[in-house]
């Protein structure tokens, strides 16, 4: 009801305006064609009163002459023509050369003592005694040009029917157009507001089961939705799967947490109460705090990356001040020397492809050590004993690539767009890392993305590369 008002009210608003300018435009054109018809009275009214002065100059024109000239102008003017004497006596009518029915009545006399004072007058009106319908009359005193007295009266008239037929017949047609506009405009907005308003009410009803918790729900799309409708409800859609990938994100984000606190916190409460109810005998009680020791150190890392990834969110980019200037051999240098141990241990063979000078770039320095320590951590863990470790710089022309390869099984290709997922782990059949939870490559994309830089990585024949780019600054 509500879309036919709207409609009701459109379609009043176009009639309003239009039905002010019909009237206007009729007001107009009576005043028009008002005006010209006594432009062109008055020019007959001159013509026949110069014929009449003529004819009343003695030898000028013969009355033959001067009734055929005035049923003459009479014709061509389509106007009708009488001229009486000073009281009003009808002498001759343009009617007929021969004299016609309004010879011998009368005019009013205060109407000719009106028309010989101003020396002539435009009216409409009835003229008593001649004619029954209104007409446009003009009137004008013919003078004598021997004595210069008021000879005779010239009096031409046309009925108003001519006008009024024609502004009706305007009025008319401009009604009917106006109708016909407002009856086709009423179908088009008719056609329109339900076109538009149907996918209108499919996206309330989608919002509506988004406001309810319901993130499967989808407008349904069609050919017959408009341009704007059609992006207005593909943004809609767009939006529902962006809400529910963050709901999916985050209900799998709080079960692998789930997850992964039970395990440890599972392993720590048995140990301790084995401890305390005597089950674990004393002289293995060392053996198994150590155990719950390494258990709360994981627990302890766990929490402190999911921290880290907060606060790296929750920034949105590097600040300026934030930034600076350092050797990024050296930061790979630092970071070396922390798995020197384990490197050693693994009895790895490691090799460092980098240039024999300082290689500078701008950037957060301890966000770019802790990326390189997490793919340093991921490639020493992984890389069997006595495999190949490679950690390099390769300059570009703005850009350095940083790359760190190791040795060990090939990544599925399919695995390879999620590895940098959170919590993503290539061996779902284990129910815990020992030496991580999928945070590790999470991080370290959330940082190098933050930089506004690239990571990838490809792995073939037993090697797995990671490499990410830095801004160049030498």
């Amino acid at each position: 009801m509500r879309g036919h008002g709207r409609i009701f009210y459109a379609v009043l608003f176009i009639l309003l305006p239009a039905l002010l300018f019909g009237a206007a435009l009729r007001f107009f054109v009576q005043e028009h064609l008002t005006e010209t018809t006594f432009r062109e009275l008055d020019n007959n009214a001159q013509v026949l009163g110069e014929l009449a002065t003529a004819y009343y100059a003695e030898g000028s024109m013969s009355t033959m002459q001067f009734y055929i000239n005035l049923n003459l102008t009479s014709r061509i003017s389509q106007a009708d023509a009488v001229i009486c004497n000073p009281q009003g006596v009808i002498l001759l009518c343009s009617d007929s050369p021969k004299g016609c029915e309004h010879r011998g009545l009368s005019v009013g006399q205060e109407y000719l003592d009106q028309v010989i004072d101003q020396r002539g007058t435009q009216d409409t009106g009835l003229i008593q005694g001649l004619y029954q319908e209104a007409r446009f009359v003009c009137t004008k005193p013919v003078y004598d040009p021997a004595t210069g007295q008021v000879a005779a009266i010239v009096m031409v008239s046309t009925p108003t029917t001519a006008i009024h037929g024609m502004l009706n017949w305007i009025t008319n047609v401009f009604v009917m157009i106006t109708l016909t506009i407002a009856l086709m405009a009423t179908v088009c907005m008719n056609y329109f507001s339900q076109r538009h308003e149907h996918p209108l009410r499919e996206m309330a009803k989608t919002t509506a089961a988004f406001g309810h918790g319901d993130l499967r729900a989808r407008v349904k799309l069609t050919r017959r939705y408009p341009d704007e409708v059609e992006e207005l409800a593909l943004s809609i859609n767009n939006m529902a799967d962006s809400l529910q990938k963050s709901e999916y994100s985050r209900q799998e984000f709080v079960a692998n947490v789930s997850h992964e606190l039970k395990t440890p916190m599972t392993t720590i409460s048995g140990y301790v109460d084995g401890i305390l109810d005597g089950t674990i005998p004393p002289e293995q009680e060392k053996k198994y705090m150590r155990i719950v020791s390494d258990e709360t150190k994981r627990l302890s890392r766990l929490v402190r990356s999911m921290l880290d990834i907060s606060q790296l969110q929750g920034e949105g980019g590097i600040p300026d001040e934030k930034l600076n200037r350092f050797d990024m051999e050296e930061c790979i240098g630092q970071a070396l020397i922390t798995f020197e141990q384990k490197i050693l241990s693994k009895k790895l063979e490691l090799e460092v492809q980098m240039p024999d000078y300082p290689v500078y770039t701008i950037a957060n320095q301890d966000y770019i050590s802790q990326v390189v320590y997490n793919l340093l951590d991921n490639a020493v863990k992984f890389c069997p004993e006595g495999g190949n470790l490679t950690i390099g710089i390769r300059e570009g022309t703005v850009k350095m690539y940083v790359f760190i390869a190791n040795d060990g099984n090939t990544i599925p290709p399919e695995e390879l767009s999620l590895l940098f997922d959170r919590f993503h782990k290539i061996d779902k059949s284990r129910t815990r890392n020992q030496d991580g939870w999928g945070l590790g490559l999470y991080i370290v994309k959330t940082i190098v993305g933050l930089h506004g830089e690239d990571i990838s990585v490809t792995s073939k024949d037993g090697r797995t590369q990671f490499t990410f780019t830095l801004p160049l600054y030498n």
